[in-house]
């Protein structure tokens, strides 16, 4: 399937949204997912469509739903093509002027609602305070009616005429209009007039998740300083080439991925992985763009298009989760198109049947009765409080370092069951270390550590590497002479005029030396000189800091399981596993040896939630698509992690695992409370409207005010995650 996006600029109805989607779908060839809260629409399409052609038929779509959305393509990393060229000097007021039209049409229509709600506003006080009867008492409610509801009863025809009935405006016009008939012309006016206000803050504050959001999104570079000889050229980060040179100043966000050509800096990477701590580079280090250069000034070699950056990456990953939506998000969407049909038609029979079937029963009080049905019965709190849950809180785990691909993903995370975790790169650190020094008798650890250092300073084997940096003292050249590797064994060197060897037990006897006996659960090396033995090094991959508090946090989070899998041997791998305080360990299994053990604990009668591994991306790739969660370690850099994890930790952070259930459970948290706040509510107004005890009044509180608290509660999940009981 090709992957193409559409800004749906305007669209701010989460019903129209919902019936958007729903149209789109019908297309042959076509799978969309829209989303009221970023304005966007992603699309799904079968090779064998053509993008140029579909287009006008979506639009068409989209303009018969709602005439005044706008459909606009867009780029990669989710710009327009005007925000594409803004980064162009010769673009550049193009983008500004796009920029400032579309805030300028906002603020227009802000305006225009303050003016409508203050004129209507002061013709409802007139008629409530001035003791008008007759005539005049209906002519003065009935223009405030129309100043404050003019726009409602508007949109309310062109839907009938598109046959877009059940929709907010159409019930709040019929209840209204129903309110005047019946000769309650001041509770008619009322509830134009609190529905303006309810919509008015219940804008405010999906345009207030929409800024918190679209912050998320500020790490996409909106321009590259390209080193052409002796001048610059300022151009879209989308039209640099990999190998060019790219210059970046103090201050500036770093647009591409690359290599330090010159300078030395401090970068931020907290947009990036959630970490405060700045990282210093200097020529050689690798740079991912979306960081920050705190310091002095940068030039990179760009070593990926843009399409490939880390940004992109990133912000296609947050941006399309909203494609993948949650078991409840699909439930309300279902829920929200039966559920508005079904309570006009109780209203309906509410208005008809009681006056017909029970004695002395008036039509003007059950036409009452059921126009508050129809009041309260508009489900937006639940269609754009659910979908806006869900997104904050993976917009919160991506502040955290955490991206999910989506809302299922994050659904499915908040009942987790078991969590099986790979070893190297992912609980350990994947490079070995010194663990222990054991000296002979007589012999300073200082003399068996530089017989070490110095006889290993010429190799590259990772062994070498850790004797090396446990040393972490100059080498003197002049001290060495000769010197020979023996591969699988050990080798020879001359110092100081002295043989030094260092290998296996067996090397060193193969020369004369006796070896102590070591530790079976490592791997050592044994050190002689002049034939004297010095004594033994251990090394063990190093385990992650966080890593056995990680498990911990698991556990206190009811993970019912936990284990590792890992290749290494099995002496190695149950010490970890003990140390980590894991439930089980399995070693020596190659990566089919993998998957075949995540099918036993799938097959687990025990088991009651979801199977997460936890995986470096890389070689556990079977591993991480056949778990019900695969999470990839540090896997930002990988196409395999990429593809294969439902989860990506940009760090690699053991404890970013337990963070992200803990986002997960929060953000299920919020959604079934706006769930159970929003049909609690309804359920009671429908009642107490039933029973003739509910107010108009009190109605446009069940509705609007409902949707409002709903929406705030929703950007809660923004702020999800932190530090462990958060």
């Amino acid at each position: 399937m090709e992957r193409r996006e559409l800004k749906l600029a305007g669209l701010d109805c989460a019903n129209c949204a919902l019936t958007i989607e729903k149209e789109v779908n019908r297309l042959p060839g076509v799978r969309a997912s829209v989303n009221a809260v970023t304005q966007e629409m992603t699309l799904d399409l079968e090779p064998r469509l053509d993008f140029a052609a579909l287009l006008p038929r979506i639009a068409e779509i989209v303009r018969r739903v709602e005439p005044d959305v706008v459909v606009k393509p867009l780029a990669p990393g989710g710009r327009t093509e005007a925000d594409r060229t803004a980064g162009q000097e010769e673009a550049g007021e193009e983008g500004e002027e796009h920029d400032e039209h579309d805030e300028h049409e906002g603020h227009g229509r802000r305006r225009s609602a303050i003016v409508r709600l203050a004129a209507g506003g002061v013709l409802f006080a007139v008629g409530l305070l001035a003791g008008l009867e007759g005539w005049p008492r209906l002519a003065v409610f009935l223009a405030s009616w129309i100043i404050v509801g003019g726009s409602v009863l508007l949109r309310a025809a062109k839907g009938i005429v598109r046959g877009q009935v059940f929709g907010e405006h159409f019930l709040m016009s019929v209840a209204t209009i129903g309110a005047f008939a019946i000769g309650a012309d001041a509770e008619g006016a009322a509830v134009m007039l609190f529905y303006l206000i309810g919509e008015m803050v219940e804008d405010a504050a999906v345009d207030r998740s929409r800024r918190s959001i679209g912050r998320l999104l500020e790490i996409r570079p909106d321009a590259a300083d390209v080193v052409d000889g002796e001048t610059i050229r300022r151009v879209a980060p989308e039209d640099v080439r990999v190998g060019e040179t790219i210059l970046v100043k103090a201050g500036a966000r770093v647009p591409l991925d690359g290599t330090v050509r010159s300078g030395r800096s401090s970068l931020d990477l907290s947009a990036l992985t959630g970490e405060s701590a700045p990282v210093d580079v200097e020529p050689g280090s690798e740079v991912l763009s979306g960081a920050i250069n705190l310091q002095g000034t940068l030039t990179l070699r760009v070593d990926r298009p843009y399409a490939e950056s880390a940004v992109a990456r990133i912000l296609d990953l947050v941006r399309h989760a909203v494609a993948r939506k949650a078991p409840t998000e699909r439930f309300i969407a279902k829920f929200a198109r039966v559920y508005t049909p079904a309570v006009v038609f109780l209203a309906l029979g509410l208005a008809v049947l009681p006056p017909l079937l029970l004695p002395g029963q008036s039509f003007s009080d059950w036409i009452h009765r059921a126009l508050l049905f129809l009041v309260v019965s508009c489900p937006c709190a639940l269609v754009i409080s659910v979908p806006l849950g869900f997104f904050g809180g993976i917009g919160g785990a991506a502040k955290h370092g955490i991206l999910v691909k989506g809302g299922n993903y994050l659904e499915a995370l908040h009942r987790v069951d078991t969590v099986v975790f790979d070893k190297t790169g992912t609980l350990t650190h994947g490079s070995l270390e010194v663990s222990g020094i054991h000296t002979a008798d007589g012999v300073a650890e200082d003399d068996l550590l530089e017989a070490a250092a110095y006889a290993e300073s010429r190799s590259t084997h990772p062994l070498a590497r850790a004797v090396r940096h446990a040393w972490h003292r100059p080498i003197d050249p002049n001290r060495l002479h000769g010197g020979e590797e023996f591969g699988g064994r050990g080798l020879r060197v001359s110092l100081d005029g002295e043989a030094v060897l260092a290998g296996s037990d067996r090397w060193l006897s193969e020369h004369g030396v006796a070896a102590a006996a070591a530790d079976p659960d490592g791997t050592t090396i044994h050190i002689a000189r002049a034939g004297r033995y010095l004594g033994w090094i251990s090394f063990r991959d190093g385990i992650k800091d966080d890593a056995a508090a990680a498990i911990q946090e698991l556990k206190r989070l009811g993970v019912r399981r936990t284990a590792m899998l890992t290749g290494d041997r099995p002496e190695v791998g149950q010490a970890i596993g003990e140390r980590l305080g894991l439930d089980e360990t399995h070693a020596g299994l190659l990566p089919d040896g993998k998957v075949e053990r995540l099918e036993r604990f799938a097959q687990d009668p025990l088991r009651r939630g979801a199977l997460v591994f936890v995986g470096d991306g890389i070689n556990d790739a079977p591993v991480l698509a056949r778990a019900d969660v695969g999470i990839a370690m540090g896997g930002l850099g990988s196409d395999a992690a990429i593809e294969a994890a439902d989860v990506v930790i940009m760090t690699d952070e053991p404890s970013k695992v337990a963070a992200a259930v803990r986002i997960a459970r929060r953000t299920r948290a919020i959604v079934l409370q706006n769930i159970a706040f929003a049909l609690g509510v309804k359920v009671v107004f429908l009642a107490l409207g039933a029973l003739g005890v509910a107010t108009m009044w009190e109605a446009v509180f069940g509705d609007m005010g409902v949707s409002v608290l709903a929406i705030l509660n929703a950007t809660r999940a923004m702020r999800a995650g932190g530090p462990a009981g958060a």
